[in-house]
C-alpha cells in the first residue's frame, strides 16, 4: 500500500463469521430447515457445509451443490425457480433462529463497535449475506437502534460480483466518500481477505472453526477472536504489541503500520 498520511476514519465489517459465528449453527441449520420444508432430502452436515463455504452467496451455494454434489438425474427440473424460493425460506428460518437468541455476537464485537462509535469512527457493513439477515442480526443482538449506527449497509446483490471480488467494499467506500487508506476492514475468511485486498484495504482477521486454516496473506493481524478484557485473544499471525484484546487504539496502530508498509 502506498505511503499516506490519511487518518483512519471508518471501520468496515463483514458479517457472517466475523460479527457472529453464524455459518455452522445459523445459516447451515436454516438451509436444512428450508430443504425439509420443501420436501427435499438434501442435508448439509457440518463437513459438507464447510466445503460449500468456498462459494459465497446462498443462492450461488445451492446451485454449486446441485452441480457438484448431486447426480444430474436427481436435480429437480425446476431448479432455476426453486433456488430463489428456497433462499427466501432459508432467510425466514434464519431470522427465526436469530430472534430466539440462538446466534450471539462473537466475543469483543459489541464492545468494539460501541467504542468505535464513542470515538467518532464511521461504521459500515460489507457482506454477501442479504440485507434482511444483516438487519435481523443487528436488531436481535444490539437492539433496533443499531441499524442507524452503520452509515452504509452494503449487502446481498447490491453489486454484481460477490466476494472474493472487491466490489462490495468498493461500493461501501464510494457511498461513504472515503478512500481505502481511510478505512480498515474486519474479515474472517480467505474469500473475505481477497475482497479487501482487491479493494486495497488494511484488514484484521478473526478466524472461526471453518476458516482457521485459510490463507490470510496480506492481513495486518490474524486473531482467534476480538477478545475482551477478561477473555484474551490468541494471535495467530502478526504483532498485537502486547495487547490482549482488540480495541480502537490497537486497530488504529495496525492501520498506521499497514498504510506505511
Amino acid at each position: 500500500m502506498n505511503t499516506t498520511n490519511e487518518a483512519l476514519r471508518a471501520f468496515l465489517f463483514d458479517v457472517d463469521g466475523t460479527l457472529s459465528d453464524t455459518e455452522r449453527d445459523g445459516h447451515r441449520v436454516a438451509f436444512n430447515q428450508a430443504f425439509e420444508e420443501y420436501g427435499l432430502d438434501w442435508n448439509w452436515d457440518i463437513d459438507t457445509y464447510g466445503k460449500l463455504l468456498a462459494v459465497t452467496g446462498g443462492k450461488e451455494r445451492m446451485k454449486y451443490f446441485t452441480e457438484n454434489f448431486m447426480d444430474k438425474a436427481d436435480i429437480p427440473d425446476n431448479i432455476d425457480t426453486l433456488i430463489p424460493e428456497l433462499h427466501q425460506a432459508k432467510t425466514r428460518h434464519y431470522t427465526e433462529l436469530l430472534s430466539s437468541g440462538a446466534i450471539p455476537l462473537r466475543p469483543g464485537v459489541e464492545r468494539l463497535i460501541k467504542e468505535a462509535r464513542d470515538r467518532g469512527y464511521r461504521l459500515a457493513i460489507a457482506t454477501t449475506t442479504t440485507p434482511e439477515n444483516v438487519t435481523a442480526l443487528l436488531t436481535h443482538t444490539l437492539g433496533e437502534e443499531a441499524i442507524d449506527w452503520f452509515e452504509v449497509i452494503a449487502a446481498g446483490d447490491i453489486v454484481p460480483a460477490k466476494k472474493p471480488a472487491p466490489d462490495i467494499y468498493v461500493y461501501a467506500m464510494k457511498e461513504m466518500g472515503l478512500s481505502a487508506e481511510q478505512c480498515i476492514a474486519f474479515e474472517d475468511s480467505e474469500n473475505g481477505i481477497k475482497a479487501t485486498r482487491g479493494a486495497d484495504l488494511c484488514t484484521i482477521i478473526t478466524v472461526n472453526s471453518y476458516t482457521h486454516d485459510h490463507d490470510f496473506t496480506g492481513a495486518s493481524i490474524v486473531l482467534d477472536q476480538m477478545g475482551e478484557p477478561d477473555q484474551a485473544f490468541s494471535v495467530l499471525d502478526g504483532d498485537a504489541d502486547g495487547a490482549s484484546y482488540l480495541n480502537c487504539d490497537l486497530v488504529s496502530k495496525l492501520h498506521q503500520q499497514c498504510i506505511r508498509s
